[in-house]
């Protein structure tokens, strides 16, 4: 069944961020414009709220009505036009507590609808058994959990971004500024019409929001060169690009107030119109390649609709074609810096926001930006799985975190990729002819639930099976074939196995080369793998694999972090 909308996690950040007072703050009118005295908000009345609502509680009966004579593609396409019809009504969600309780409703009545509460227990972890030195530590097991492990999501920095309100002394801009400027838009490959509001919010980011910039250009390094090659294959124009950093500051899981999500923030319905699928596995909302595709082609089909005008495309982006639409007609030209007063604060402060983000990015250290080193593009091998097939085992199969796993794939819903349809599952980098040569000897019908195990050196079968539990016969049945001798790693059945992990004494010293010797260094407050590896001059995505966490993740202070010794070059593999 497909999740048109929001996972729990989802839910709990959309209701905390909307029961935040969401105050619509004033804008920053253009210079020279004579919208001064027109009001900031879209005109609303309890009638208009009346009709919106009226509409989308029509188009909601519509789709439960389908969904019980099991016509889900209708159902669906009904409850994306129940929410769409209050996105693209004109009228400002989080200004009408009324609207805002009815959307918020809408949204958790849709969710049951498609994904009812009742769900199957999912068979708890087997507790590890630790064998050494003839004596057998049994660790305290976790209660089950009932349920799939929900994937943790962030907040978009665009509902910061909608309440933003620049400073007196950031909305100080000179005719040398403008003038510099002008110059600066020559590097850009778009056209576009300067305003002061571009370098009032330049000067935004040089002073309190200086964090944010330089987080997201450290960042759009993992992305960015993914991102181009879609965005130039699509037609657009790839400075362009940089709406991604605006959108979600380059995070899969973020997500905004009006349920869209991931790097380029979708919501349900408009992700759908492009190509992402949204089941009960996979949330391609989420995705990289997809997304980004999926992005590029959106943001083309606007700039079509628009005569090529990628600022007034950018605000569709944003609000909706339908917004932007009656803010022209009411301005009475295609033109952004004119429907600038008929559009909603977030837009008004979108549109510029990402055109100061393209000219700092396009020369840092002109802006203050000095000695940004962006983030290594993310490596990863890709192996299509057949069938449903659980992150556990690819985590143990390439010898890294189920963290770490989930980080490469966070379209996935759950820690397993979709039952009875291949997937393309992506694993660190280096370890897709090892993984596939493992999953080679799990049966299909298994691979959702077998594990890896590590054999030491010189263990037989029966040593084997007398620390796991699993008899010899069994053994060679799911290993078929594998010399113990040239294998480290096995696969067994996950139910009733006593996984273990036997320590033996340092063997005497042989011919054999060493394994690759490592460093270790201690994490500082605030450090991340990204940051420690850019300070070692290592690949970040290495450092991360090699420790089973993500290159993002903020690390305890005093955490101990492995390295390697010599340097590695970030992986091109993709």
């Amino acid at each position: 069944m497909s999740l048109s909308f929001a996972t729990p996690m989802k839910r709990i950040t959309l209701i905390s961020l909307l029961m935040i007072s969401a105050t619509v703050v004033s804008a920053q009118i253009p210079a020279g414009s004579s919208a001064r005295s027109i009001p900031n908000d879209v005109e609303k009345s309890d009638a208009q709220v009346g009709e919106v609502i009226s509409r989308a509680d029509d188009h909601f009966r519509k789709g439960k009505l389908n969904l019980e004579d099991n016509k889900r593609e209708q159902a669906r396409d009904e409850f994306d036009k129940a929410v769409d019809s209050i996105l693209e009504s004109g009228l400002d969600v989080r200004a009408s507590q009324r609207l805002q309780t009815f959307y918020l409703e809408l949204v958790e009545k849709i969710y049951r609808e498609e994904v009812p509460l009742g769900r199957t227990p999912v068979q708890s972890n087997i507790s590890d058994l630790v064998a050494q030195n003839n004596s057998v530590v049994i660790p305290k097991s976790d209660p089950p959990q009932i349920g799939f492990r929900e994937q943790k999501f962030e907040p978009s920095p665009l509902d910061d971004l909608s309440k933003l309100v620049l400073t007196p002394e950031e909305q100080n801009v000179s005719d040398a500024d403008v003038l510099a400027l002008e110059q600066a838009k020559q590097n850009v490959n778009f056209g576009f019409t300067i305003n002061p509001l571009i370098q009032q919010y330049i000067n935004y980011y040089q002073g309190r929001g200086r964090g944010t910039m330089e987080s997201g250009l450290k960042r759009s390094g993992q992305f960015m060169k993914m991102a181009r090659q879609i965005f130039k294959e699509e037609g657009v124009p790839v400075d362009i690009t940089w709406l991604g950093q605006v959108e979600s500051a380059w995070r899969a899981k973020a997500v905004s107030w009006a349920s869209a999500s991931g790097l380029w923030q979708f919501v349900p319905g408009t992700g759908r119109q492009f190509g992402l699928k949204q089941t009960a596995w996979i949330d391609e909302r989420n995705s990289y390649e997809q997304a980004t595709r999926a992005s590029a082609k959106y943001l083309k089909s606007l700039a079509t609709r628009y005569n090529g005008n990628w600022e007034l495309a950018m605000a569709a982006y944003n609000t909706g074609a339908g917004n932007v639409d009656r803010a022209i007609a009411r301005a009475g030209t295609a033109n952004f810096w004119a429907i600038y007063p008929y559009i909603y604060q977030e837009t008004r402060n979108y549109v510029p926001n990402i055109l100061a983000t393209i000219l700092i990015a396009k020369n840092p250290e002109k802006y203050g930006f000095k000695g940004i080193r962006p983030d290594a593009p993310m490596g990863y091998d890709v192996v299509q799985v057949s069938n449903s097939t659980s992150l556990q085992l690819v985590a143990e199969a390439t010898d890294t975190s189920v963290d770490f796993v989930r980080s490469l794939n966070p379209e996935l819903r759950r820690d397993v990729t979709p039952r009875g349809e291949a997937y393309n599952v992506r694993v660190p980098a280096g370890k897709g002819k090892q993984f596939y040569a493992i999953l080679k000897r799990v049966p299909a019908e298994r691979r959702d639930s077998a594990r890896v195990i590590s054999v030491a050196p010189g263990e037989d079968l029966q040593a084997v099976a007398n620390r796991t539990g699993v008899s010899v016969s069994q053994l060679q049945a799911m290993n078929g074939g594998v010399d113990l001798k040239a294998t480290t790693k096995l696969v067994v059945p996950n139910s009733g196995v006593r996984l273990t992990s036997w320590r033996r004494a340092k063997p005497a010293a042989t011919d054999q080369p060493a394994a690759p010797a490592l460093s270790k260094v201690r994490a500082r407050k605030g450090d991340t793998i990204s940051r420690i590896a850019a300070a070692h001059n290592l690949d970040a995505n290495e450092v991360a694999r090699l420790n089973g966490v993500t290159p993002e993740a903020e690390l305890r202070a005093g955490q101990e972090i492995r390295l390697p010794l010599t340097a590695a070059a970030p992986s091109r593999r993709r």
